[in-house]
């Protein structure tokens, strides 16, 4: 439960740094979160999917409420409500800026439960989205679309983002109305978990990069890259993103990530149901009640929760902390994400043995690595090692750990099943996106129409 805090008084340190805090939980009410995102098109014309319209992405929401999903809405300037999203079980669907369709799945205990969410789910929008001829497409990087020709969601913090975005970076555009990732959320029991873990998977993130680089194409054509989704990242906001070199340092901890928080400009705060643009605004100005555009107001933890929400490093601390290093695909790989983490994070012996694997590399080998990936995949190079045999390593880690948690299904089948596609990808030092090269070179004769087939859900 977050801290509760009066608004009448300046947030302090303690207050921003005890939001994180609160997540800390025993180890038996751990849970994993699964969300993925994925690109609509219309069956017909491979177009992009507009919001409104009676095969638009309101038309999609509405039609998943008969299967129990309920509306949540956000209120407009003129009176009037935009429908922006769904809820059920603890679970949510949600908008990403380019109309991405995005499953925010319940805080569940196994993998097995997750699979079965996410299938469900996949076959809930499939019935619809035939009714309205749409198909969805899992991909790390549109793989046709041109920026302008984007669909535009009507959320109030994306008009300000994308006001913002091109005074930032080169390619935040990109991250928002181009891209799709499927991430995983974890638990930490304490500061000192947090923090080691934190380290773990912030190191390692580029190895699930590599193992899920699933984005060749830019535009009809092949990029260059094997993850442009990741490279994107590179170019977005320096102030928001990357691999956040403190957390390695000695002492790191809740309040270190607090005050790294409280230095990135914001982007928003909401007022009344509407959002009030503060981009490029200093948090600490807000807690003090120095900023013009809300005269008088003092930020309040609600504010913090959103503002830490617009933050966006591989690795990312909340109440829980999030994966964020791979690229959208097939549904056999959403749900061997959580997997992978989940077994290095919820076994001692796997996080000690992941951190083993990563504790020599230097600032400037995670940092070269994380860029190399994007290029290389596999076969780049890192603390004088090949990604793919450190990949090969994480995924016999996490397996093991897998094991040993013995989640097993009806079948008296364990999680560690999950993890037998991305052990196919570590051991062939193929990635999925030179698989889709081969098919685009080969199979498809360069028609770039064919991953509309191949790569649907």
């Amino acid at each position: 439960m977050a801290t509760t805090v009066r608004d009448d008084r300046p947030l302090t340190l303690d207050d921003l740094t005890g939001w994180f805090a609160s997540g800390s939980k025993p180890a038996s009410e751990w849970r994993v979160g699964a969300e993925h995102e994925k690109f609509g098109f219309h069956l017909k014309s491979h177009a992009p999917v507009q919001y409104g319209g009676p095969d638009g992405i309101e038309a999609m929401l509405k039609g998943l409420m008969r299967f129990g999903w309920e509306g949540v809405y956000e209120d407009r300037a003129d009176g009037g409500r935009t429908l922006i999203a769904l809820e059920r079980n603890g679970a949510s669907v949600s908008l990403e800026p380019g109309g991405q369709f995005e499953l925010s799945g319940a805080p569940l205990n196994s993998m097995h439960e997750i699979c079965e969410e996410t299938g469900s789910h996949l076959q809930e929008v499939k019935q619809v989205a035939d009714e309205l001829g749409l198909g969805f497409l899992g991909l790390g990087f549109h793989p046709t679309l041109k920026r302008e020709d984007a669909a535009i969601m009507p959320k109030g913090r994306y008009v300000i983002m994308r006001r913002y975005m091109p005074k930032v970076g080169g390619l935040g555009l990109d991250m928002m109305f181009r891209t799709c990732t499927v991430q995983a959320n974890l638990d930490f029991s304490s500061e000192a978990d947090m923090a080691a873990k934190f380290r773990a998977s912030l190191a390692l993130q580029p190895i699930a990069t590599a193992l899920f680089a699933n984005s060749p194409f830019t535009e009809g054509r092949p990029n260059g890259f094997l993850s442009a989704r990741a490279n994107v990242w590179t170019d977005t906001d320096p102030d928001r993103t990357g691999m956040l070199n403190f957390v390695f340092e000695d002492g790191f901890g809740f309040e270190r990530y607090a005050r790294y928080a409280l230095d990135v400009p914001m982007y928003f705060a909401k007022r009344k149901g509407l959002y009030i643009d503060l981009a490029g605004k200093s948090f600490r100005d807000f807690i003090d009640g120095r900023l013009d555009e809300v005269p008088g107001e003092r930020a309040t933890i609600k504010d913090w929760v959103d503002h830490t929400s617009t933050i966006f490093p591989e690795v990312r601390l909340k109440t829980y902390l999030e994966m964020r290093g791979a690229d959208g695909g097939p549904w056999s790989r959403l749900c061997a994400l959580p997997a992978l983490w989940t077994g290095i994070f919820y076994d001692g012996a796997a996080l000690a043995a992941a951190w083993d694997l990563c504790k020599h590399w230097t600032p400037e080998d995670r940092e070269n690595v994380r860029r190399d990936v994007n290029r290389l995949g596999l076969k780049a190079v890192v603390g004088g090692r090949t990604v793919q045999d450190v990949a090969r390593d994480m995924i016999a880690i996490s397996k093991e750990g897998l094991k040993r948690r013995a989640r097993l299904d009806g079948g008296f089948v364990d999680e560690s099943t999950y993890l037998g596609e991305l052990e196919a990808i570590a051991d062939s030092g193929i990635t999925p996106a030179e698989r889709l090269l081969e098919k685009f070179h080969g199979a498809w004769n360069g028609d770039i129409s064919r991953v509309f087939e191949d790569c649907a859900y």
